[in-house]
């Protein structure tokens, strides 16, 4: 989601110049981008945005050049096996910028809502990209679906909190602080995470009371296994709803120690489980890296 927030963020900067969006809409074989990736370029050949490991964007910024002199979008297909890094092909779209476009995904993503990117690149008619209903999408497109940023809940203060807000800048995240579980903010949904790190134990229960009956798909709690058991014997004994797992000692196994490090294994868990992640070394891994939705769309994470 970071990436189309750039993207939005220097349009907006830019509004009323030509600028092309280049969008990668298929893949086939290994390549460092999936279908979803985009680019925005500029008259200047200025990008933000990425569609490859930076052997691309270039030719691809030059071909946008001539999209934005004639208006006609082009359809552009690379064999990575023969020039570049990767054992595959895809195929970049690049278009004229619809304002309407991005405007509409800039107002989801205020909304905290998803909405489907439609892309249609073959054929002669309704070339472009735009939002459409999931169920109505064209069926010779390319449809993206695209969530609102993270939310990430910070109950208490500690040491981890700067590595916390830098690491969730970088993604990209919507970061909400708080001391008090009683403070926490009404507005949640299903993009949204939460650690309660207050180091207090009565500061705690009242957090974890308030979060784990509203079913996140991430609550994570700081500390050792003894007072988590404590604290979840003491919320079931209260008959607090547990909607939500609890996970704690919050973060993966990665033999951290420091602040920074023990933000980055709370970091990385949160990733895998929006991800839907499997956690495992890529180097052992077996199936492709890749995987499609099931649905046929393809998900920003």
């Amino acid at each position: 989601m970071k990436e189309i927030r750039d993207i939005i963020a220097v349009f907006e900067r830019r509004r009323g110049e030509p600028l092309a969006l280049a969008t990668l809409v298929r893949a086939r074989g290994s390549s460092y981008r999936r279908p979803g990736a985009r680019m925005l370029i500029a008259p200047d050949r200025s990008c933000v945005g990425t569609l490859s490991g930076g052997c691309l964007e270039e030719e691809v910024a030059c071909r946008a050049q001539e999209v934005m002199a004639s208006g006609e979008p082009r359809l552009l297909s690379f064999d990575t096996r023969l020039r570049y890094g990767c054992n595959g092909a895809i195929d970049i779209f690049i278009e004229h910028v619809r304002p309407e476009f991005l405007d509409e995904i800039a107002a989801a993503a205020r909304e905290r809502r998803i909405c489907f990117a439609a892309t249609v690149f073959l054929g002669r008619d309704s070339l472009g990209s735009r939002i459409v209903v999931k169920e109505a999408a064209p069926a010779d497109a390319f449809t993206q679906a695209i969530p609102p940023p993270l939310q990430l809940l910070l109950i208490g203060e500690g040491p981890d909190s700067a590595a916390l807000r830098a690491f969730a800048f970088t993604l990209g995240w919507k970061v909400v602080e708080t001391e008090e579980g009683g403070n926490l903010p009404n507005e949640h949904d299903e993009w949204t995470a939460a650690i309660v790190k207050t180091h207090n134990y009565g500061r705690d229960y009242a957090a974890l009371q308030r979060l784990l009956p509203l079913g996140l798909r991430y609550v994570a709690l700081l500390g050792p296994r003894r007072r988590r058991d404590q604290l979840l014997h003491a919320l079931m004994a209260e008959g607090v709803e547990l909607r939500s797992e609890l996970f704690a000692p919050a973060g993966l196994d990665i033999g951290a120690e420091s602040p920074e490090q023990i933000a980055l294994a709370i970091v990385t868990e949160i990733q895998s489980i929006f991800a839907d992640a499997k956690v495992e070394s890529l180097r052992t891994r077996k199936a492709p890296i890749h995987i499609a939705d099931e649905l046929g769309l393809a998900l920003v994470r």
